[in-house]
């Protein structure tokens, strides 16, 4: 047990050093782009990272110090924040041009639609901020945390559009998932508050809400996604755009299946009393 115990914090180590260079790389890049490139609107990527750190100190002093019910509910904040966001600006786009015109390629890859540059910057600041609290606070676990890699492919793919201001829209399209992030965050904060019944119609509503979301808001929009730039592959111009997104959706694609598996071992395990009762480490 001791060797496992020091092979895994060995693996934690390892893992954490190579994550906060990245994020320390990032990091840089961005103050560069900011200060150097006189990128002012980039601001709303600190300005995001700041709020989430600020609401972070706030939960921790007033509601609680548990590092992962902060972490979660911080997420939660994020997630109803930016859900909030991009289905108010899907809407404002569908209203103006119309379902078919926000979905023209020349619309996703080269326009912007409006307020969708600070969303993004907004949530990537988030991601930087989860980033480095779950580093800090050593909130994941294994050599390659999948959770660590998710938010390192976030970066890369939504720092380089903002800085060629290139696909924005497309990327507010991925969006969109944030909405089955609410009910996993939920889930996670009903959890730990002690709500484990999965018989009372509260759960039941709360599971049939996160297997809706993970379906259409997550899982199939995802694809919709990788498909459509499939089928607009002629239409890029030669350049980083196109494989930079494949790999982008590739990556998505492959953790929706991983997150889905562990959804359905998780629901198995709150339909099972027994074992639901002697699983801590969800």
């Amino acid at each position: 047990m001791a060797r496992s115990t020091g092979q895994n914090q060995n693996e934690k180590n390892k893992a954490g050093v190579f994550f906060l260079a990245t994020l320390i790389l990032w990091f840089v890049s961005v103050l560069f782009e900011i200060f150097f490139n006189k990128r002012t609107e980039l601001l709303w990527i600190v300005a995001g990272a700041c709020l989430f750190q600020i609401a972070n100190w706030l939960i921790r002093s007033f509601v609680s110090r548990d590092p992962l019910f902060v972490n979660t509910s911080v997420s939660l904040l994020h997630s109803t924040t930016i859900s909030v966001s991009v289905v108010f600006i899907l809407v404002n786009q569908c209203l103006r041009n119309g379902f078919g015109g926000m979905l023209e390629h020349s619309q996703l890859v080269g326009g912007t639609w409006e307020w969708a540059y600070a969303a993004l910057c907004f949530s990537c600041g988030y991601f930087a901020y989860d980033q480095l609290d779950m580093l800090h606070y050593r909130l994941y676990s294994g050599l390659i945390p999948s959770i660590l890699v998710h938010h390192l492919i976030l970066l890369i793919c939504f720092t380089l559009a903002l800085y060629r201001n290139v696909t924005i829209n497309y990327l507010m399209l991925t969006l969109v998932c944030e909405l089955h992030s609410i009910f996993l965050h939920v889930r996670k904060v009903r959890r730990m508050a002690g709500v484990r019944d999965a018989k009372s119609t509260i759960v039941k509503i709360e599971w049939f809400l996160n297997w809706l979301t993970f379906i259409f808001a997550r899982s199939l929009s995802h694809l919709l996604i990788t498909i459509k730039l499939i089928a607009d592959a002629s239409k890029f111009e030669k350049g980083v755009e196109l494989p930079l997104a494949l790999f982008g959706m590739t990556g998505m694609n492959f953790i929706n299946a991983g997150l889905g598996i562990d959804l359905f071992h998780a629901y198995k395990r709150e339909r099972d009393p027994q074992k639901s009762s002697n699983y801590h480490g969800e």
